[in-house]
């Protein structure tokens, strides 16, 4: 989590542009590709596990707040007000103060708890005027499903396999996928599989065609197709582009 505390910029999140500025929140899940673009800019990081979340929250609260982590269900990045910045403030003092007492014994405890009330008042901000989901049951299955996806985006890219896996009808793994981000299990589909492969033009030197090959096409024709009918451009053009 990256909390602008002076300045302004651009942060790059999978590709996709956030202007910044004093009071903007980023939050940010593993493995996901993001850069600063150079500028004056300060602020404070925070840096914790998903089972940190789970362990200290508990699993129904957890998987609600881990939504404020996850750029596929909701945008990662909040601008808080002056009145919610200025508690964030507060909450970031008192955490930093805490840092100081490593060696109190009661120190871990309260740094938890802080923790705890500066995510939930996050969850909360966002909550106000997005349609964030609390149906802890589609939430659970939806993450299923972007973790296998997310496993097996190269040789899997049907809704219908993955529904079998999950023991569930596509049908259901549409609705399950509609409720919480209002599309469709395919659109989320192509959309990891899509940004995998971006992340494979970027950050190795293989050729295009042994990417193709890597994705799961037998065809490196059909590769050129899928990706620019997902990005509106071609694989070289993009790597040009971003490299």
């Amino acid at each position: 989590m990256f909390i602008i505390t002076k300045g302004e910029g651009i942060h790059t999140i999978d590709y996709k542009d956030y202007t910044y500025k004093e009071g903007t929140v980023f939050s940010l899940r593993k493995g996901v590709t993001h850069k600063f673009t150079r500028s004056n800019a300060d602020g404070e990081l925070l840096i914790f596990t998903e089972d940190f979340i789970i362990k200290h929250i508990g699993k129904k609260d957890g998987l609600k707040l881990l939504q404020l982590f996850n750029e596929l269900i909701e945008s990662p990045k909040i601008q808080l007000d002056k009145s919610m910045y200025s508690e964030i403030k507060t909450i970031l003092k008192q955490l930093n103060t805490e840092i100081q007492l490593e060696k109190d014994v009661h120190s871990s405890i309260i740094k938890r708890s802080l923790l705890q009330i500066l995510t939930s008042k996050l969850y909360r901000e966002k909550a106000k005027d997005k349609n964030i989901s609390t149906n802890t049951k589609y939430l659970s299955q939806f993450l299923i499903f972007q973790n296998l996806i997310e496993q097996q985006w190269a040789e899997n890219k049907t809704a219908l396999n993955y529904a079998k896996q999950m023991s569930i009808t596509p049908k259901t793994l549409n609705n399950v996928v509609k409720s919480i981000i209002k599309k469709s299990a395919k659109y989320l589909i192509d959309d990891i599989a899509t940004t995998q492969i971006k992340h494979l033009l970027i950050n190795t030197e293989l050729t295009v065609t042994e990417i193709a090959y890597k994705s799961g096409f037998d065809d490196p024709t059909n590769f050129f197709k899928y990706f620019k009918k997902n990005t509106n451009i071609s694989p070289n053009q993009f790597r040009k582009t971003h490299k």
